[in-house]
Formats: structure tokens, sequence, C-alpha cells
């Protein structure tokens, strides 16, 4: 009778661990593993070491004492906030403006992908694509600066409307025109910038689709509809779900810049009032707690959009 043969522990031939694996490779991919060092870094560092400063969104947090020393309370900071009367205002603005951003902002830069892909000329084109990349490249502290003395009482917006018989006012002063002002210059800023990557997709689509579709009688128009729009859902889709999970956190650097006291009414939004009562009145705890509730947020509305996303389209980031 043969004796049965015990189970070696030993790996198998062909079969390598995880480590062997991965130092294999490391030497064949040993300049992209460097690169991605300072990356790594950058998230360590900036990202991820920061997040132990959340302890003290619960405690009435003293720079002398420090995180160990200062006094534990627990959920007293984000009470505060929440029972505070302009919370209510701050919540509602940063919601109503980011989704006048959403409305107006984000389908923007997808309307001008698809006309200047429809564009036939190139020299007309490139000048086109270059006017509109330009606004990037200038500093936000730049743009609203010139926002604000195009926006003034002497500025050039209310020579333009001067000419309908308007009399000329601080146009950043009026709590009616903020938001629009605000969105508008946005879109003025960001619109060719955010067109690249949808362009970038269409360039990729398959030009046999657009011959089979002339050759089936398809004019342009249901060539838009058929096939160009359809290249460019799922991108979209990526970035809408994006755009929505940042919604409460977007806007914070701009609305410092260009606000005032006369249109806090709908200009104040959370990050500003944040940025008065947790650095301007060295409140840290307070900002601190109102920040995390702010993350919160945006983590539950990223979330529910991309399963709103995976079950309408069946798109999503995971």
């Amino acid at each position: 009778m043969t004796k049965p043969q015990a189970v070696s522990a030993v790996p198998q031939v062909g079969e390598k661990s995880f480590f062997t694996r991965l130092k294999a490779n490391y030497r064949r991919h040993k300049s992209l593993y460097i690169i991605c060092v300072p990356i790594l870094l950058y998230y360590i560092i900036f990202k991820y070491l920061p997040m132990f400063g959340v302890v003290i969104a619960f405690q009435d947090f003293r720079p002398g004492l420090g995180f160990t020393g200062s006094p534990f309370v627990g959920l007293k900071y984000f009470v505060e906030f929440l029972t505070n009367p302009t919370a209510s205002r701050t919540i509602r603005n940063t919601i109503v403006l980011n989704l006048y951003n959403l409305a107006f902002g984000f389908p923007a830069p997808i309307i001008l992908a698809l006309l200047l892909n429809e564009m036939r000329g190139s020299r007309y084109k490139k000048a086109i694509q270059t006017v509109s990349y330009l606004p990037h490249f200038i500093s936000l502290v730049v743009v609203c600066g010139i926002l604000k003395d195009f926006s003034a009482s002497y500025g050039i917006f209310n020579d333009f409307t001067a000419l309908f018989g308007r009399e000329p006012e601080a146009l950043l002063g009026n709590v009616d025109l903020y938001r629009g002002l605000y969105v508008g210059s946005g879109i003025w800023k960001n619109i060719g910038w955010g067109s690249i990557l949808y362009l970038a997709t269409l360039s990729g689509t398959d030009p046999n689709l657009y011959e089979a579709a002339v050759i089936d009688g398809a004019g342009r128009w249901k060539q838009l509809v058929h096939i160009t729009i359809p290249t460019i859902v799922p991108i979209t889709i990526l970035q809408l779900i994006m755009r929505v999970g940042s919604m409460m956190s977007e806007g914070a650097e701009k609305t410092i810049l260009l606000y005032s006291p006369l249109v806090y009414e709908k200009a104040d939004i959370i990050s500003s009032f944040v940025y008065r009562r947790g650095l301007q009145e060295a409140n840290f705890s307070f900002g601190a707690a109102v920040g995390l509730f702010n993350s919160i947020i945006n983590l539950c509305l990223l979330v529910g959009a991309n399963w709103a996303s995976k079950k309408a389209t069946g798109e999503s980031m995971w």
C-alpha cells in the first residue's frame, strides 16, 4: 500500500508570493515607482497626516495646551453651529450657490466642446480654443480684482448698463446681482479649460461611425445626438459625480475675495463663515467642527450621487 503524500506548504512552481511579485514589478518599472514618490509624499503630508487634527473638533483647543492637554467637550461645537442663527442662512446659501454653478457652470464646458468639435475650420477653432483657455491661467485673486473694478460704480459694467438708463451702482454690493456675477465670472474663467477633457474624449471617436452615419442618411444633428453625445456620457457622469461630491466645500476663496457685509444675506456660505469664526476669531475648535460637518455631508453627497448614477445609467466611480 502506498503511503499518502503530505501536502507541501511550499508554493508550487509558477506560484509567487505577493512580495516577490512586487519586487519583480519594481525592478521592471523602477522609474515609474520613483516618479510616484513625490505624489505619495504630497498626499501623506498634506492630506493624511492633517487628519489627526480633526480631534480638535471635539476639544476646547488651546494652542498652548496642544492636542493632549486641551479639554474634551464632545459635540459642543457641532451643536453650537447648528443652533447658531446664521447656520441655516449659510447652509442655504452654500446649496443655492453651488446649484447655480451646477446648473450653469457644469454644462458650459460641454457645450463649448461640442461646438468646437463641430467646427471644420482649424484656424478659427484653434483661435477660439486659445482665447477660451487664457482666463484659466489668470490668478483667482487677479480675476476677483478685475471683477471688483468692472463692477464698481465707475466700472465698465455700469458704463454699459448706463446705455439702457440704469443708474450706476456698486454691483457686487447689490444682493440681487451677486450670485449672477459670481457664477458668470466662474464660467468665463473655467469654460475653456474644462472643455479640454471633453475635446480629448471626442478626438478618440472612431471616424468610421460618422462615415456610416452619413451613408445611412444621418445629418449633423443626428450624428451629434447618436454618436458625439454618447461618446462623452461616461466622462460627463464621472465629472458630475465629483462635482456633486464637493458641492458643500466649493467657492471658499472666491467668496472671501468678493463678498462684503452688504451681501451676507445671499453670499455668506459655510466656508466663509468658518473663516471668520475659525481664523479671524481664532476659534479653531469651532472651525474644525464645522469643517468636519461639511466633509461628512460631502461624503454623503458623493456616495449618493454615485449610487444614483449607477442605478440610472450603469456608470459610476466604483
